[in-house]
């Protein structure tokens, strides 16, 4: 073999080489990133969400243990939104802030009121239902919304009912006002005849008396205390504004609107 033709040889197998150190990566490589790339943008977001169960019809624990109402309706249509995976769990109303600063969940949506005591320790998205109050009584007691004196009155601990119940009837006209860890006992009391009156978001009472309608009603006008409800999130959390553009579109959709009806009728 002349000397051209061996020095041709050796050129073409360095091109070769060449070449192929400088192809691309193998269709073996090529696709297990092709493979994590899709696993990063079809990964779906989970939002660990607290509500209270025992707040009917905004939030309850079904004999099954699962959890269901308002609240949690709106929960999972925010998560829907923004394609994000809804956890839910119950938490204690007394407990669900500690819990919520503890990280024990990212959120909570449990008929929560904004205050300005828990506007120091949260932040609160935009409100997604407000509230009025009003008196549940036995209808036979005479109770007189515009008379109370030498009564005993309940409500739940921690919320606004109790809050305006212990601001303006609490050691005052001989009145004692008893507040219960949810609106259940504190219910319960009032059937018994273990209290006089139980002042309570109308929404909550309405539900109650669904299931007793014998003897008992709403009596005097309702009361409204500017009580507006929204989401609870950590302090500068920035969750808060995923969740109000989501509340606005569920609300410009109607899908807001719808729900409150489903749970809450006309």
């Amino acid at each position: 073999m002349s000397n051209s033709r061996l020095l041709w040889s050796s050129m073409t197998v360095a091109t070769a080489m060449l070449i192929g150190a400088c192809s691309p990566a193998t269709d073996e490589t090529a696709t297990d990133a092709n493979v994590d790339a899709a696993t990063t943008d079809t990964a779906t977001k989970t939002i660990r969400i607290a509500t209270e169960g025992a707040y009917p019809p905004f939030n309850m624990t079904n004999a099954d243990g699962s959890l269901s109402g308002f609240d949690v309706d709106v929960a999972n249509a925010l998560c829907e939104q923004m394609q994000a995976q809804c956890e839910i769990v119950a938490q204690d109303w007394d407990g669900i802030i500690p819990g919520l600063l503890a990280q024990k969940y990212d959120a909570v949506v449990a008929g929560m009121s904004i205050t300005p005591e828990r506007q120091e320790k949260v932040d609160f998205t935009e409100p997604y239902f407000a509230n009025t109050m009003v008196w549940l009584t036995d209808t036979e007691s005479g109770f007189d919304p515009m008379a109370i004196k030498d009564l005993t009155l309940g409500g739940q601990r921690s919320t606004t009912p109790g809050a305006y119940l212990q601001d303006n009837y609490e050691g005052k006209d001989g009145n004692t006002v008893q507040l219960y860890d949810n609106y259940d006992n504190a219910y319960l009391d009032l059937k018994s005849g273990r209290s006089n009156a139980v002042l309570a978001e109308k929404v909550s009472t309405k539900s109650w008396l669904a299931d007793n309608t014998e003897g008992f009603g709403i009596v005097g006008d309702e009361i409204d205390n500017n009580d507006n409800i929204a989401i609870a999130v950590r302090k500068d959390d920035p969750l808060r504004d995923e969740f109000n553009k989501a509340l606005s579109e569920i609300r410009s959709n109607g899908e807001l609107a719808r729900l409150e009806q489903e749970n809450f009728g006309q």
